[in-house]
């Protein structure tokens, strides 16, 4: 191992005195010698640096019984703005949030069949309506994006509704826009958005299995994002669980995402208006292309009988995958997220009913399956985290 030159070192205590203060919202300078076991002329010197970076704040003293008062410090939200992107559905989303990952501003654009080239300069487009509704400076950008990546250089090497084939979109935007960027697959930038800003930041260990489009895992063991040796790990959704299913655009038969995925869920849903006189959805026999996830959803809601039974079955078929996830990983924590989340208990119900007679009951009794509260921005939150991470070691 080689030693630290003096500047990784002061990069490191940099980042360390900036989570310290980060996590605890706030303390004084002493504090922060006592927590991180830094020199108080380390952290004087290094806490100046960072006030005058405008990253960090003095709020004022503390009442105390004897001595001086100590100052507290503070890192303010709006001192940086980050910008997150979710290049996985039907529409391009994109948010600005501050340092705590608060959203405040969304904007979308409908992909409309856009692919290759055209696909890219939606991209362009969308971000550069973020930039112009940044207010603070900006900490870079985060992409989340269907598809293999490969994490490490940015780039996309095959995302098949998209036609992107070895796309460098780091160094695209990188080059475009004068910016930090990070790319991720979208499963792993939800999984980090679960981890960081859901309601169980206490665990070690999460799955997030985001179903929407298509399907996905993402992993976070020990606190860290996994992204297995050819950052492919979580790609589930064409793993096979119909024997001789339907074709798959992937070119197998039976895939997860044919029977499980949103796409498969309105076609199956405008099957039943052609073909089901008794179901809600019959009135849309004429125009099935009508028919969307919010709809399947309403429909579901008024106690269509034909729809309980179609997310059932989706149910049915993602506790195959969430199986082999408690079995393969033995993790406590499995939260469904993406646009099959929004059918709540329908789709969770059958989940853990079936979850019983899949995998070791001892292991499924100590794990727990849940929905997102993250809705829609749990990977633009994730892309978000990314930057965090990268940019400033702040998760």
């Amino acid at each position: 191992m080689r030693k630290a030159t003096q500047q990784q070192t002061k990069n490191h205590n940099k980042r360390l005195i900036l989570k310290t203060i980060y996590d605890r919202s706030e303390i004084s300078r002493a504090s922060i010698a006592r927590s991180t076991r830094l020199t108080r002329t380390t952290v004087s010197t290094i806490v100046a640096e960072l006030i005058a970076d405008d990253l960090v704040v003095e709020i004022g003293p503390v009442a105390t019984d004897r001595g001086k008062p100590p100052i507290l410090l503070n890192v303010p939200d709006s001192s940086r703005h980050l910008i997150g992107v979710d290049l996985a559905n039907s529409e391009f989303r994109g948010a600005v949030l501050d340092l705590r990952g608060n959203v405040l501003f969304r904007h979308s654009l409908p992909v409309a069949n856009r692919s290759n080239q055209a696909a890219l300069q939606l991209v362009y487009e969308l971000v550069e309506t973020l930039l112009a509704a940044a207010t603070r400076p900006l900490l870079g950008i985060g992409i989340g994006t269907p598809g293999l990546m490969d994490a490490e250089n940015g780039v996309i090497l095959q995302a098949i509704d998209l036609d992107w084939q070895n796309l460098p979109l780091r160094q695209l935007l990188e080059d475009r826009f004068r910016l930090p960027v990070y790319v991720a697959n979208d499963s792993q930038a939800a999984a980090l958005g679960e981890f960081i800003f859901g309601q169980r930041q206490s665990d070690s260990n999460l799955v997030v299995l985001k179903a929407g489009r298509g399907i996905g895992a993402g992993i976070v063991l020990n606190r860290q994002l996994y992204y297995g040796d050819h950052s492919g790990a979580g790609e589930i959704g064409h793993i096979v669980v119909v024997e001789n299913g339907k074709l798959c655009r992937c070119g197998h038969f039976g895939c997860l995402e044919t029977v499980a995925s949103s796409r498969a869920i309105v076609e199956a849903a405008q099957c039943i208006a052609q073909t089901d006189a008794t179901s809600s959805l019959h009135q849309y026999a004429a125009t099935p292309e009508r028919i969307t996830t919010e709809l399947v959803h309403q429909v579901l809601q008024a106690g269509d009988e034909a729809v309980q039974q179609l997310i059932n079955e989706a149910g049915h078929y993602l506790s195959i995958a969430i199986a082999n996830i408690i079995g393969l990983l033995d993790v406590g924590h499995i939260v469904v997220a993406g646009s099959m989340a929004r059918f709540g208990n329908a789709l969770l119900e059958p989940i853990q009913t079936r979850l019983q007679q899949r995998a070791l009951a001892s292991l499924v009794k100590k794990s727990e399956v849940s929905i997102s509260h993250l809705g829609q921005d749990i990977v633009v939150q994730g892309a978000a985290a990314i930057l965090l991470s990268q940019e400033l070691g702040l998760v």
